[in-house]
């Protein structure tokens, strides 16, 4: 067989050149085919002599059917693990007309804006959506992760407290101990070659010193519990220290949005919005700030301009924060985003509207509700008497024994 001759035409559906024009490129460069080429540019020094052990080339077909049969041997189970990761429904227009639409596939924002209108629209709607659940007037247009999304909220705010403090490093974090596992750690990865140093205590027993310069805050916590943060928020302003408020976003349908009792900073998960779990990922995280803080925050932003002719344009707005204009001035080393999972949870939001999203947030605290009177018939009684979707239970020796034995 040629090595220009593909016996089905999946390989024609992707980016790359096609039979005419891989002939019209060997004449050119004057070789009759690819095997001649690499004979010329290649040494036998280093080419492998013996052929890759490889079975013959199927068909997609035959792959997608192979590939079902491996994924028939799994077994499904429900998950109650939690922890910001939460089964969901993908409405079917989504799936259908962005997920599963080749011109939506990219995780990156849009360099070129004069052709691209259409997907800056979508992440501006992200933005939107993020801006009215938290209560923030400034949102990006995604970042990788939760973690990601804290981390950099922490980078964010030491820089800012310490360009202003002239002196001795004000380099002290603290952050809650009902912080999701997998935000802790990350955090502490970028910590340490900043010489940040991380305090994770009760936020009830916070104490602040000269050295601290903001805190991070589960909403609701880890544990499910829906606290008041307002009497800490104002204690950590009248010392100047900043307020990061990780939170579900879901929650945020019902609860008081952060922004509005005092958070500096809210981040958090899009997944929640009709994107599947993945495994873990990957998923749009959000992050949404003051006005205040609008050259500092990390990521891209889509901004509402004007073209030539006067005409509303959609741009991406203060560039000249970023590590491809600033490099290692940049504010941040983040220089992508979740642009396509973004888009799905901004059209989530727009497909079921403010009343739809908050009745999918009332459905799950009813749920959860009657969960909770359920297992308090049992004898178990839920830690917190305040919650969205999670619930922490009290439970004798006894009965852990007992369950353990007909789990």
């Amino acid at each position: 067989m040629s090595s220009t001759a593909f016996f089905d035409q999946f390989v024609n559906r992707h980016i790359g050149p096609n039979a005419a024009e891989l002939k019209e490129m060997l004449a050119i460069i004057g070789t009759d085919d690819l095997a001649e080429l690499l004979n010329q540019t290649i040494p036998d020094g280093i080419r492998k002599q013996d052929e890759l052990k490889l079975p013959e080339a199927i068909s997609e077909f035959e792959y997608l059917q192979a590939l079902k049969q491996i994924a028939a041997k799994n077994k499904v189970f429900d998950s109650y693990i939690g922890l910001g990761y939460y089964d969901t429904i993908t409405p079917s227009v989504i799936l259908r007309n962005i997920f599963q639409n080749p011109g939506w596939y990219t995780q990156y924002t849009p360099y070129q804006a004069e052709i691209s209108q259409g997907r800056l629209e979508a992440l501006l709607n992200f933005q939107t959506m993020v801006s009215d659940l938290t209560g923030l007037p400034i949102a990006n247009a995604s970042l990788l992760d939760e973690g990601t999304a804290a981390a950099e909220a922490m980078t964010m705010f030491y820089g800012m407290k310490n360009k202003r403090k002239r002196g001795e490093a004000v380099n002290q974090f603290l952050v809650s101990d009902q912080v999701l596992p997998q935000t802790l750690d990350i955090l502490r990865t970028r910590a340490l070659p900043l010489d940040i140093e991380i305090v994770v205590a009760d936020w009830r027993a916070f104490e602040f010193n000269d050295k601290t310069f903001g805190i991070l805050l589960q909403y609701p916590a880890a544990d499910g519990e829906v606290a008041d943060y307002r009497p800490l928020v104002e204690k950590a302003k009248a010392q100047e220290i900043y307020v990061t408020v990780a939170a579900d976003i879901l929650s945020l349908a019902l609860l008081t949005p952060p922004g509005e009792w005092g958070a500096d900073a809210v981040v958090g998960n899009t997944q929640r919005f009709g994107i599947p779990m993945g495994y873990g990922g990957p998923h749009a995280a959000y992050f949404a700030t003051k006005e205040d803080y609008k050259r500092q925050i990390p990521g891209r932003i889509i901004g509402v301009s004007i073209d030539v002719q006067g005409n509303p344009a959609l741009r991406m707005a203060l560039q000249t924060r970023e590590q491809h204009i600033r490099r290692e001035k940049a504010t941040s080393n983040i220089c992508t985003a979740q642009a396509l999972l973004a888009i799905m949870a901004g059209m989530y939001a727009a497909y079921h509207g403010p009343k739809g999203i908050r009745a999918i947030a009332r459905r799950v605290h009813h749920m959860t509700q009657l969960l909770a009177h359920n297992l308090m018939e049992l004898g178990f009684n839920p830690v917190h008497k305040q919650y969205f979707d999670t619930l922490t239970l009290e439970i004798d020796a006894p009965k852990i024994e007992q369950l353990k034995k007909e789990a």
